[in-house]
């Protein structure tokens, strides 16, 4: 791999992962039709690095939420039998539980991973699931702006967002899209949906590529590919905090169809492509 293609992926995976346009899509469609992606022995490992470097673009952005929730759930744990009595001096813990009760439909998957990620070859069926991410986006945009957010959200709220993620696992749908789209359907604020779906992406993300980095190490890792693997994290990290500040400064506005016609697009290109050659 050269220096030159990891840039390219990596730019790729940090602007797709976050905007809502399905960074699996593109891959997908890179590799079967255009045979751009990387499929060398060993290049698994670049794929779990990609991940990370997305993962680090989170961690970024949002860093003092992260630090304002390990500390208030510190302080809330430590309450005891106290707790139901001052959680609401804890509002960055109460979301910490929220986010932890929308990863576990997750589970759910588990028994299908594998057929799952075999239609990440289908590009007729990652063009549908483009097409009806383009679809869940142009929907989003006509919702009434909703008013709650880590305060206020519920259980309930929680648990939809999680089983759409789980939807979100098939290679074409957008994770963030999709899960955007949930959140701003059972009420949140617009700019806290954005929010409530990046964060709770670290555990799943951080999830899968403990378990995908067991497959990459059984895989074989080519080491002298190693220095372009690292340029390409750091390609998707820098890319990925821009993604997200992009979005984020969208969301302010409430207007995500300009990504809907975009998905159309592509979607429609993939199956027209994929029919014709």
């Amino acid at each position: 791999m050269s220096i030159w293609s990891a840039i390219l992926l990596g730019l790729i995976q940090g602007i797709s992962e976050f905007l809502p346009i399905s960074s699996s899509g593109h891959l997908s469609i890179l590799n079967n039709l255009f045979g751009l992606t990387p499929v060398e022995e060993g290049h698994m490992f670049f794929d779990v690095l990609l991940h990370l470097g997305t993962l680090a673009s989170i961690a970024v952005v949002y860093w003092k939420d992260l630090v304002e929730m390990f500390y208030e759930v510190l302080g809330f744990v430590n309450l005891g039998p106290r707790a139901g009595q001052r959680q609401q001096r804890y509002p960055s813990a109460r979301l910490f539980f929220m986010i932890i009760l929308a990863t576990l439909p997750l589970v759910l998957i588990l028994p299908i991973k594998d057929e799952l990620e075999t239609l990440y070859y289908n590009s007729i069926f990652i063009g549908v699931a483009l097409i009806l991410t383009g679809c869940m986006l142009y929907v989003s945009d006509k919702m009434l702006p909703g008013k709650k957010n880590g305060g206020n959200m519920t259980v309930l709220d929680a648990l939809i967002i999680g089983i759409c993620q789980c939807a979100a696992t098939v290679p074409g749908l957008s994770r963030s899209g999709t899960t955007i789209t949930a959140g701003i359907s059972t009420g949140l604020d617009r700019e806290f949906a954005v929010k409530f779906a990046f964060l709770m992406s670290i555990p799943a993300v951080l999830g899968a590529n403990l378990l995908a980095l067991v497959d990459a190490i059984q895989d074989g890792i080519q080491w002298s590919y190693v220095p372009a693997y690292l340029v390409g994290m750091v390609v998707a990290a820098v890319s990925g905090i821009a993604s997200i500040r992009l979005l984020k400064a969208i969301a302010k506005k409430g207007r995500f169809g300009g990504f809907a016609y975009y998905c159309w697009v592509v979607g429609v290109l993939a199956i027209i492509l994929t029919i014709i050659f």
